[in-house]
């Protein structure tokens, strides 16, 4: 990477980096100084959120229904998981060695088959967008948790999307800050690549922003730094209150934490043993789990891995059911990884998408195989794991169609404030919206009791 020396900074921006000063450095430095005065809370605690976009199928994964009639039940088998009287779909061959270690939420539902609506729901807590009104209302899950907890070690940043976080096409979309500003957005990895289907060959790399810049000869990287030592003389000349010291402190050390030996070994997935990329799968979607394990092992805070490509209307068979063959490979890799490196009580995996599908299986679309599922938000699954969370437990039961839920139904607010008190986060603390209004992180603050 290009280094400019700076003859006019003494000490405080004695080396900038071409190209660095962006978002990324700037969540850095707002998170540095949200540690500092003690406004966000310090703890190891991290999450890796698989999100799978488009909306799986319940029936194919965690909450199947071998006692269903065929039109129901779909055209796969279910297995026995390695705790007595759970059972998963036959696709989740991995996961269910990891059975003992699963919260599994089999009665999640919002009631709404609309992408936007479902995904804004479950990734910021709270209805808000819908189809004709796209736009993010509230503060994303990861969002919230960088700007309250920051990274948990000097290195990385605290919020990463791999490749790069997104709802429904829109980035980051419902991954997003909202009006906890852009500062909180999720460092995007890789924008130039993104929206990977397991079958993609793509050469998964660390983020194009660790490469030296291309064609910047010196007397531009000079005219560059001469611009911003006279523009940090005229900012120093109108402040006399001290702030630009304190703000140069941490944008200094927001932009070594970015782009120094920490954050460029942690997005480095080559340096690890060729067997355990093997256990993850030689694709996009294992390759950044992987990288999400680097990440939150060296001390990311959240990471989401973009999982995309679940919105079968029709091919259950050769489509959706490739795709949770894939991702169980990943999570099962994962739940490997964390068990083997002492680090589940410390990691929380969520594994969901906005919604599930139709219990009856549909007829198909015109030239389009079938068989296959609509949305459905009445009834559906989320996986938890680690995170100090209980093990072995499922929460909630749907009807013998997988319809509706029959017990213990489980709203989005429910599980966000689950994983806020897991992480040792007041849900009940609240930011400033738009209008000035007070906006607690979720409207009901309990959780499910039975796993906390």
């Amino acid at each position: 990477m290009l280094e400019i020396q700076s003859p006019y900074h003494q000490g405080r921006r004695a080396v900038l980096k071409a190209g660095v000063l962006s978002v990324a450095g700037l969540n850095l430095a707002t998170q540095q100084r949200l540690i500092a005065d003690g406004t966000a809370k310090k703890n190891d605690k991290s999450v890796i959120l698989i999100w799978l976009d488009g909306g799986p199928s319940q029936l194919e994964s965690y909450d199947p229904k071998p006692e269903a009639p065929s039109e129901f039940r779909g055209p796969f088998g279910t297995i026995s998981t390695n705790v007595p009287g759970i059972q998963f779909s036959e696709l989740m061959q991995q996961q269910a060695k990891f059975a003992d270690k699963m919260c599994i939420i089999r009665s999640m539902r919002h009631g709404t088959g609309d992408h936007f609506a479902a995904a804004h729901w479950m990734l910021t807590g709270r209805f808000g967008a819908t189809t004709a009104s796209k736009g993010i209302r509230y503060p994303s899950l990861g969002s919230c948790i960088s700007k309250l907890k920051g990274a948990n070690r000097p290195g990385l940043p605290a919020y990463v999307g791999l490749p790069s976080a997104e709802s429904v096409y829109l980035y980051p979309g419902y991954m997003g800050a909202s009006y906890l500003g852009g500062e909180h957005d999720p460092f995007a990895v890789n924008n130039e690549s993104r929206y990977l289907h397991h079958s993609y060959n793509t050469k998964i790399e660390a983020p194009p922003c660790f490469k030296a810049p291309v064609g910047l000869d010196q007397s531009r990287a000079t005219d560059r730094s001469n611009l911003l030592a006279l523009l940090d003389r005229l900012r120093r000349d109108v402040d006399n209150t001290g702030v630009m010291d304190v703000m140069d402190a941490h944008h200094q050390s927001a932009m070594s934490l970015v782009f120094g030996g920490a954050a460029i070994d942690a997005f480095d997935i080559s340096k690890e043993a060729p067997e355990v990329a093997e256990r993850y799968g030689k694709n996009p979607w294992g390759q950044y789990t992987l990288m999400a394990r680097r990440l939150v092992e060296a001390g990311v805070t959240f990471v989401t891995v973009d999982m995309p490509h679940w919105d079968h209307h029709s091919q259950l068979v050769e489509g959706h059911a490739p795709n949770m063959r894939a991702m169980d490979q990943c999570v099962g890799a994962l739940m490997t990884d964390l068990v083997d490196r002492g680090l589940l009580d410390q990691v929380m995996v969520i594994v969901m998408g906005e919604f599930g599908r139709t219990p009856r299986i549909n007829q198909g679309q015109a030239g389009i195989p079938i068989p296959g599922r609509d949305h459905w938000g009445d009834a559906f699954s989320v996986m938890l794991a680690g995170g100090g969370l209980q093990q072995g437990v499922v929460v909630g039961a749907t009807s013998s169609r997988a319809e509706y839920p029959v017990e213990r139904e489980v709203a989005p607010h429910d599980l966000f404030a689950t994983v806020y008190r897991a992480l040792e986060i007041d849900p009940t603390t609240h930011f400033l919206d738009f209008s000035g209004r007070p906006v607690s992180l979720v409207d009901k603050a309990e959780g499910i009791s039975e796993i906390l």
